[in-house]
């Protein structure tokens, strides 16, 4: 296979020939107040607590030629007034998130102009890293304007429209309809009236009894699969940190864009299921799981009333997909069913959800990890634009860009922008567990397994004929790890932690078999054998100790038992853990008590 490797270093700095500060003030719309929508409650946790690099969003719009500033600036008045989400302020609430948006009839917003003497080869990567830029900096919800816009110019005739959003009032989906209106009137076309829910409309909407059951049964199906599935899909040597420094990585290919339609046609599948079957597949084989646990962002749009609407709908669905199939066109027809279920579930009241994260992995005794996201953005109107110099190309075959880094709270994020002509798509992998080229084998290797697809079925079941069709080969965890709880667990690191946040005493940790009386009777019980210090902590001591060291160490998992003896053992390993010493308490940390048979 040829590779074809670039890599695009970050432009240099344009100093603009004029810079300027231009107020748009705008009225005629309708002031209004009320509760926040679901998505709206989601992502302004998030932006009070996450790095704005990472939960703002941007865009950048190119201008069509030969348009002046003042249309462009006319038009961003009329969608201002058009959308209420871009009027939407959320005042703040005392010892909590804001629950209130206010929708203001008039106002004004500001739209910073540069104007430069000469624009660089390569303006649209300019543009993206002016756009990229605003991101920084936290949106203050109270009282700023959603929009950070800037006029990029040359000689006074504008280029790009470069912007960073609030995530509280847009998605990518909204950028994208809010960039299909803003062209149209350019073009000086009449819009119609919206035909959409506005999100006060949408906040009455999800307050219903039919609303408050479809969230209640969506945090059921997120509840059995935090309770049950892999809590990491990276739970392995180098996995560390809540917050990862990683590289982007871009792959175009024809080869792949070819191969997925091949699939597509032989299955009967649609690309987007193929792909996002293959990608599973391919993360579920490298870390050595049983099934694929990905967030899978999705814009909750399906309903006419929701499909243009300028508001925050995106949130977060969580797809199971076990790959334990005899072969890939198996596993194919059952993504289609799974992705489904997802998405059905994607609508929730997050706050009830984190509250049931929480509940749920204390008393699990593990850490909830969104360390793989896929996001299929291929299908809204306006993906973000390919490379300068690369439209109307046909493409390469397959080529591997390397981009800046970025620091993100996940290890391997993935965002689809493109399936026909053109396979393009971008990975941001942790560079502990891709190391050296190891990325560009993974992204390869997905095409390889699309082009194995499109000839034919392929095998799951041999681990070894998959590495020799994709060329991605398993983790080698080395000794002393296990899979307890469907989930990769190293037992020395549990020992050493739980050691360290009691002050040293010695700890060990054993894996037995499961207690005949437990519900199902399956799986392997960790048990901790803790010598008593000067003050013996009590097993909910302990394990509420433990789990404040589990974020950024997904190869730890709380002990389902917690034993406090009187002494250390008397010789090493597991068998002389419990061997001449006698047990002061045990428990399983959760407030549940053990009875003592000993």
């Amino acid at each position: 296979m040829t590779v074809s490797r670039q890599t695009v270093s970050e432009p240099r700095p344009v100093l603009p020939a004029v810079e300027r500060t231009v107020t748009v003030r705008y009225s005629g719309g309708e002031q209004r107040h009320g509760p926040v929508t679901m998505g709206q409650a989601n992502m302004i946790r998030c932006i009070l607590r996450d790095d704005p690099t990472h939960i703002n969003i941007h865009a950048v719009w190119p201008v069509p030629p030969k348009t002046g500033p003042e249309p462009v600036i006319e038009a961003l008045r009329a969608l201002v007034v058009r959308h209420e989400g871009l009027r939407t302020t959320f005042p703040g609430t005392p010892g909590g998130p804001p629950r209130e948006q206010r929708v203001s009839a008039s106002g004004a917003f500001t739209v910073t102009v540069l104007d430069h003497e000469h624009l660089p080869g390569d303006a649209t990567v300019y543009a993206e890293t002016v756009a990229r830029d605003a991101r920084s900096g936290r949106f203050r919800l109270d009282r700023d304007f959603p929009l950070r816009i800037t006029l990029i110019a040359r000689r006074g005739e504008p280029h790009f429209v470069a912007l960073a959003a609030s995530h509280a009032v847009t998605d990518g989906s909204a950028l994208a309809v809010l960039r299909e209106e803003w062209l149209a009137l350019l073009a000086g076309d009449s819009l119609p009236p919206p035909a959409t829910l506005t999100p006060l409309d949408l906040a009455e909407e999800e307050a219903t009894p039919a609303g408050l059951r479809r969230s209640e049964a969506s945090l059921r199906y997120w509840e059995e699969i935090i309770r049950t599935a892999p809590q990491a899909m990276f739970a392995e040597p180098g996995a560390a940190g809540t917050e990862v420094r990683t590289p982007q990585l871009t792959l175009r290919s024809r080869r792949g864009a070819a191969a997925l339609a091949r699939v597509a046609q032989r299955t009967g599948a649609i690309p987007s299921t193929v792909l996002l079957t293959a990608w599973c597949v391919l993360i579920a084989h490298r870390t050595g799981h049983d099934a694929c646990v990905v967030a899978v962002p999705t814009a909750n749009r399906f309903r006419p009333l929701l499909a243009r609407s300028v508001n925050t709908l995106s949130q977060d669905s969580l797809l199971r997909l076990d790959v334990r199939q005899p072969s890939f066109d198996t596993l194919l027809r059952r993504a289609w069913g799974a992705a489904l279920n997802a998405y059905r579930h994607s609508r929730f009241d997050s706050l009830a959800l984190w509250d049931m994260i929480g509940r749920v992995t204390f008393e699990r005794g593990s850490n909830f990890a969104r360390d793989v996201v896929f996001n299929d953005v291929s299908a809204l109107p306006a993906a973000p634009a390919a490379p300068a110099g690369s439209a109307g190309s046909a493409g390469p075959e397959l080529e591997l860009t390397r981009g800046p880094d970025q620091l993100l709270p996940t290890r391997a994020l993935t965002f689809v922008y493109e399936t026909d002509p053109l396979l393009r798509m971008a990975v941001w992998a942790d560079p502990s567990l891709f190391p050296g080229a190891e990325a560009e084998t993974f992204l390869t290797g997905l095409v390889r397994l699309l082009e194995a697809a499109a000839a034919d079925d392929v095998p799951l079941a041999d681990l070894t004929a998959l590495t020799a069709v994709t060329g991605v080969r398993p983790v080698e965890r080395g000794g002393g790890w296990l899979r307890v709880d469907n989930c990769w667990v190293s037992p020395p690191a549990v020992a050493e932690s739980l050691s360290r946040v009691l002050g040293g005493v010695p700890v060990q940790v054993t894996v037995e078999d499961p207690d005949p009386d437990t519900p199902d009777g399956s799986g392997e019980v960790l048990t901790a054998w803790i010598t008593a210090g000067a003050v013996p902590p009590t097993p909910e001591q302990a394990h509420a100790a433990l789990m404040e060291t589990l974020p950024g160490r997904p190869g730890l998992l709380a002990p389902h038992r917690y034993v406090i003896v009187d002494g250390p053992p008397p010789r090493a390993g597991g068998g002389g853990a419990r061997l001449g010493r006698r047990i002061l308490s045990e428990g399983d940390g959760r407030n549940r008590p053990i009875a003592n048979d000993h």
